[in-house]
């Protein structure tokens, strides 16, 4: 048994405690949190912090592929030449690569995540998973503007979909984003997928992607050129992000459109049409790519369905949590803390169907505990120097 307080509890899903108390068992799980009313009693073995802890993290969006890019592509080039570059440049599997996915993994636990929804095109962080701490919701995601190799494209990720099934945890067909797809592709996944508990798409993270859809003009089609793809292909797609939602993603399950760095208000009525749906932001990816972030505060006035996101290391500079709530909150400073730990935590779990166990300080859950230190408790905002650290 460990008992942990701290200056301030924030539960996620209930108010925030003033010197709160939590116990746990030998395994993590919460067997008590107490409400002392900022007066804690004497309590032996106590474990008291001055920050505030919140729930285990868990990240909406990963490639966790992608650890062996950091620092390998150049930022602010638009999502036409990173794509570009990202191509040109992806690792292969070998040792180093497998490496870099297995520090990555263990940095994001250290820094307190406890949950993520990952991007696979490869079984390569298919092993490095079975042994992680971290619970793992994998997305194999599939693309192809080619309708001729449609029928190609859902053989290999069937292929894919068998190797994730020799291990424990659980993974669903995805496809990659509306712009990246030719509209045959998109039907056969649509009906492969008619079962999935969760979608998850690429969605507006670029300007280029209305373009392409539209006229099949701009920097995304010249990308395609340059890496050798017939534009004459791109005859099979589908005119907008609307009817993607509408038309071409299963409407069971839950969807979670992950970037919405360009997602406007009609977008936003189209996903609460289609319900259950979730808008995931990865702030820090967005600026290095695109320069610029999300409408955040006209996403919150429309929908609380708000999850979280780092992206790669491809276009991030480390898998953490904490940091991307940090750019959120100096962008958008009238978002108080509890809201964007809500963001972080139990709506996550809840976009991922893990809330039984994740996303919450509450008995019988076993989100793991994380500290934030170096906050401005008095205000409780986050500051440039706040730090995570996990503590269960």
């Amino acid at each position: 048994m460990r008992r942990f307080s701290a200056q301030y509890i924030i539960t996620a899903t209930g108010q925030i405690l003033k010197r709160g108390i939590i116990t746990t068992d030998d395994k993590g799980r919460i067997t008590n949190v107490f409400d002392t009313g900022g007066e804690p009693p004497e309590l032996s073995k106590t474990e008291f912090y001055n920050g505030i802890i919140i729930p285990g993290f868990v990240n909406c969006h990963c490639h966790l592929e992608l650890s062996g890019m950091h620092n390998h592509l150049q930022a602010q080039t638009g999502l036409g030449e990173f794509i570009k570059n990202l191509r040109k440049n992806r690792p292969g599997e070998s040792t180093g690569e497998i490496k870099s996915i297995a520090d990555s993994d263990k940095i994001m636990y250290d820094a307190g995540i406890s949950a993520c929804g990952d991007i696979c095109n490869s079984s390569l962080s298919f092993k490095i998973k079975e042994k992680s701490p971290v619970k793992y919701i994998n997305f194999l995601e599939v693309f192809g503007i080619d309708p001729l190799k449609a029928g190609k494209r859902i053989a290999e990720v069937i292929n894919l979909k068998e190797e994730a099934g020799k291990y424990s945890s659980p993974s669903y067909i995805v496809p990659h984003s509306f712009y990246s797809m030719s509209a045959t592709l998109l039907k056969k996944i649509k009906e492969l997928t008619s079962d999935n508990e969760i979608t998850t798409v690429h969605f507006k993270e670029s300007e280029q992607e209305d373009r392409l859809l539209k006229n099949a003009v701009g920097e995304l089609m010249e990308s395609y050129k340059a890496m050798g793809i017939d534009p004459d292909m791109l005859y099979d797609r589908i005119p907008d992000h609307i009817t993607g939602i509408r038309e071409y993603i299963t409407a069971g399950g839950n969807l979670i459109l992950v970037h919405n760095t360009f997602t406007r208000e009609e977008d936003i009525q189209a996903a609460a049409e289609r319900g259950n749906c979730y808008f995931c932001l990865c702030p820090r990816s967005n600026l290095f790519i695109e320069n610029t972030l999300p409408p955040v505060n006209d996403l919150r006035e429309k929908t609380s369905a708000i999850v979280i996101g780092t992206d790669s290391l491809a276009s991030n500079k480390s898998l953490n949590m904490l940091e991307e709530i940090k750019l959120i909150s100096s962008n958008f400073p009238s978002i108080p803390l509890a809201e964007l730990v809500t963001w972080a935590t139990i709506n996550g779990a809840r976009a991922l169907k893990i809330e039984s166990g994740y996303g919450s300080i509450e008995t019988g859950k076993t989100p793991g505990l994380v500290l934030i230190e170096n906050a401005d408790l008095e205000n409780l905002r986050l500051k440039a120097e706040s730090r995570a650290k996990r503590l269960l």
